[in-house]
C-alpha cells in the first residue's frame, strides 16, 4: 500500500499547471509493488507500507516507509492498494470503500470487485449478467463431485482453485488428455496434499486459442481511453514448460477502444462505476476464430505487469494516479509501439524452501556492469549503502523491460539490459514475446479482434 504527498518537481509542476502537491501512501498488504518508487522519483512523497512480516526490508533504501498507515491517512492525498488480500482474506476493497466514503481518494476496490479474484463463480456470474460469453465451467467444494463430473462428462478441463490457496500458483491445472483422466488423478492428488486449505475450485473447459488479456484504468465512472493488451506467460521455462508461477514475464501494447475491450471489459463499464472502483482491471481471455472467453479477472495492479506499463507512461506516473483517484478524467500518453517486461528470479522461485533461499538468494547482491538504470524495476529488493540487495522471501528481486517499434526490438532492448546484470544463481525467461512474432499477432488480426468494433 502506497500513501502519495507532496511535492510536485517543478517540471511537473510547470507541465500541468497545477500547485497542489501530491501525497501517495501505497499500502502493500501481502506480496506485491506498486510504482511507489516511480512516483517518488518523480519527485512527491511517498509513504509505503508493508503488512507481512517477512516483507519488510522490501523497498528499504528506494523509498520512504511507514510502520502504520492509518495514521498517514490525513497526510496523503492519494490512498493506493496494490493488492485485494488482507492476511489470508479478501478484505482491501472493503478498507479502501470506507476510506472514500470518509472522502479519502483512493486507488483501489470494492468488497465485489474483490469478489470477482477470489470466487471465480461470482466472476463468471457477473459477466454472463453483462452479455459476456463464458466457458463451460462448474464450481466444486468437493473433491468426489468432481471427479464424478469430469468422469460423466469426459473432456480437458482446467483445475482453477479458488480463496487464499489460489495464490499457489502452480496448483493451477491445464488438463491435456481428452477423457480428463489426467484432470481425475491431479484431483485425487490435491484431496490428499491440499484437501485441508483448498475450499473450493472450479472446472472450467479447456478452449484453444491465443491467451490474451485486456487491462483498462478505471477513474471510479468511465475507463481511461488508453487500453493496454498482455501477454502473460506464466510457466517457468521457455516454451511454456515446467510449474505454473505468478507470472515470468509480459509482452504488451496499447491501443484504444477495440473489439477485445467492447466485449469484454466495456461491457462492465457501468457494473464498474456502480461499484465506484477506481485502479487497473485485468481479464484474461481465450480468443480464436468462435469467440472471446474471459478466463479470470485481476481486479487489482498486476505484476510485473505494472512495471511494464509504468514503462510504456510517457506521461507522469504520479499525476496520472493522482487525477484517477479524484475522477479527473485522466490523461495518460504513452508509448505507440511495444513492451516486454523479464522477471529475474532466484532459487527456489517458485517453491518455498527456506533452507535454499538462505544457502542461494539471501541478500543476493545484483551487481550493474553499466551505470544506466533504465528499464530496471524493483520488486523484492533492497538497497545497502548504494548496493542492490534481493530481500523478502520470494526470491523475486527485479523486473527488466524493454520498448520497442516492434515487439523484437522490444526484445532485444530487454534482453541486452539483462546481459548487464550479474547476480548469482539467476534465471529468467529467454523467450518473452516470440509467441506474437511466431503468429499471435497475425491471428488476432485475421480474426478481426484488433480493429475497432464493428
Amino acid at each position: 500500500m502506497a500513501l502519495v504527498g507532496p511535492s510536485w518537481t517543478p517540471r511537473r509542476a510547470a507541465r500541468h499547471d497545477h500547485s497542489h502537491g501530491l501525497q501517495a501512501l501505497p499500502v502493500r498488504l501481502r506480496r506485491r509493488r506498486t510504482g511507489h518508487r516511480q512516483v517518488h522519483r518523480e519527485g512527491h512523497g511517498v509513504k509505503y507500507y508493508i503488512e507481512a512480516e517477512s516483507d519488510q526490508e522490501i523497498g528499504d533504501g528506494f523509498v520512504p516507509k511507514t510502520d502504520d498507515w492509518r495514521a498517514e491517512v490525513d497526510w496523503a492525498d492519494v490512498v493506493v492498494f496494490d493488492d485485494i488480500w488482507v492476511g489470508d482474506d479478501v478484505g482491501t476493497g472493503e478498507l479502501a470503500r470506507d476510506l472514500r466514503e470518509q472522502g479519502t481518494a483512493v486507488v483501489g476496490g470494492t468488497p465485489n470487485t474483490d469478489r470477482l479474484e477470489e470466487d471465480r463463480g461470482y466472476a463468471m456470474d457477473v459477466l454472463e449478467e453483462h452479455g459476456v460469453t463464458t466457458i463451460e465451467h462448474h464450481v466444486f467444494h468437493d473433491f468426489d463431485a468432481a471427479i464424478g463430473h469430469v468422469q460423466e462428462h469426459p473432456a480437458p478441463y482446467v483445475i482453477k482453485p479458488l480463496g487464499e490457496v489460489q495464490n499457489v500458483k502452480r496448483l493451477l491445472y491445464v488438463g491435456d488428455e481428452d477423457d480428463g483422466s489426467d484432470v481425475v488423478d491431479v484431483l485425487r492428488a490435491y484431496e490428499k496434499a491440499w484437501g485441508h486449505r483448498m475450499k473450493g475450485f472450479q472446472l472450467q473447459r479447456k478452449v484453444e486459442g491465443v491467451e490474451i488479456a485486456v487491462c483498462g484504468f478505471f477513474d471510479g465512472s468511465s475507463f481511461v481511453d488508453r487500453v493496454n493488451f498482455n501477454f502473460e506467460h506464466k510457466k517457468l521455462f521457455p516454451g511454456n514448460i515446467g510449474p505454473s508461477t505468478g507470472e515470468m514475464g509480459t509482452a504488451m501494447f496499447w491501443a484504444g477502444r477495440n473489439r477485445l475491450f467492447e466485449e469484454t471489459l466495456g461491457k462492465l463499464e457501468s457494473w464498474l462505476a456502480d461499484e465506484g472502483y477506481v485502479g487497473s482491471i485485468d481479464i484474461n481471455c481465450i480468443v480464436n476464430e468462435n469467440g472471446i472467453y474471459p478466463l479470470e479477472f485481476t481486479p487489482r495492479f498486476g505484476y510485473p505487469t505494472i512495471a511494464l506499463q509504468e514503462e510504456s507512461f510517457e506521461s507522469s506516473t504520479g499525476r496520472f494516479f493522482f487525477d484517477l483517484a479524484h475522477g479527473n478524467d485522466p490523461d495518460l500518453d504513452v508509448h505507440r509501439g511495444y513492451q516486454i517486461g523479464v522477471r529475474i528470479v532466484l532459487p527456489p522461485f517458485p517453491f518455498d524452501d527456506e533452507q535454499t533461499y538462505d544457502e542461494n538468494s539471501r541478500n543476493a547482491a545484483v551487481v550493474f556492469e553499466t551505470e544506466s538504470r533504465e528499464g530496471i524495476h524493483i520488486e523484492d529488493a533492497k538497497r545497502i549503502d548504494g548496493q542492490w540487495r534481493a530481500a523478502g522471501e520470494s526470491g523475486m528481486p527485479i523486473v527488466v523491460t524493454g520498448t520497442g517499434e516492434t515487439m523484437q526490438e522490444a526484445r532485444e532492448q530487454c534482453y541486452g539490459r539483462i546481459g548487464d546484470i550479474v547476480m548469482p544463481n539467476m534465471y529468467y525467461r529467454d523467450d518473452i514475446g516470440e509467441r506474437w512474432i511466431d503468429g499471435e499477432g497475425d491471428r488476432l488480426q485475421a480474426w478481426g479482434y484488433l480493429g475497432p468494433k464493428s
